[in-house]
């Protein structure tokens, strides 16, 4: 999989740079051979600075309209599989502090040099990062307050989108039981999900939390207002 994944900026099928809040954009991508969508998360932080949470390479226009948001100071490479276009953003904007989860610091670190872990962020009242339970570290939550409330941010924990058509897509989303969502896929809980027990319990505890407005996956869905925690506590049922 490393082999595959280069410095390259190699823009790929993306839809627009959406403003979801003041401070907090996101950008649906594709993945090479696949219908499967990835997205790309983008918060500003108090100081201006943006935190870039799933990268996506994008075109020419989408990436003028990033820069000018803010600096960017922050990549996020939330697991070890979601490494496709890191090592092009360092390349391109090489003063990028890399974080990743401990649990998959080392295969992040096959493509592009880390330089700490989610525990290592310096959190602002803006934006900060938690480590999910039950996962043996391999992935966290990004949560980010915003005037109208609170989003919270998820990896491959929970997925929402539906069956796709394609053989890949099928494949991923029907034999894999990767939806149709809000759920925890049948590939998460062999892959990585050790407790689901506490995994269960960091969902429903979101699906708690004062203020929540929005959550944010990889893949696809966008949840809003009360439909947020609802599907927080829908994928808890599949652990």
């Amino acid at each position: 999989m490393a082999s595959k994944i280069s410095d390259e900026w190699r823009v790929r099928a993306h839809g627009p740079l959406e403003q979801l809040a003041e401070n907090l954009w996101r950008v649906e991508g594709s993945l090479p051979n696949m219908s499967l969508k990835r997205v790309m998360t983008v918060a500003r932080r108090g100081d201006g600075s943006l935190v870039i949470h799933n990268a996506i390479a994008l075109g020419d226009k989408e990436q003028r309209e990033l820069e000018a948001l803010g600096p960017l100071a922050v990549l996020i490479v939330p697991n070890g599989m979601h490494r496709l276009d890191a090592p092009a953003y360092k390349k391109r904007y090489p003063s990028l502090r890399v974080f990743a989860p401990k649990g998959s610091r080392a295969k992040v670190e096959e493509v592009v040099p880390v330089d700490g872990t989610y525990e290592d962020f310096a959190a602002d009242d803006v934006v900060r990062f938690e480590m999910l339970h039950g996962v043996n570290d391999m992935e966290g939550a990004m949560l980010v307050r915003s005037r109208d409330g609170t989003t919270l941010v998820l990896n491959d924990a929970l997925f929402n989108m539906d069956r796709k058509k394609d053989l890949l897509g099928w494949l991923f989303t029907t034999v894999l039981g990767s939806a149709p969502g809000p759920r925890v896929s049948r590939l998460s809980k062999l892959v990585f999900v050790k407790d689901r027990k506490a995994l269960r319990a960091d969902f429903e505890r979101y699906a708690e939390l004062p203020g929540l407005v929005r959550l944010v996956v990889s893949h696809e869905k966008v949840e809003h207002g009360s439909q947020a925690a609802l599907a927080l506590r829908q994928a808890a049922t599949y652990l």
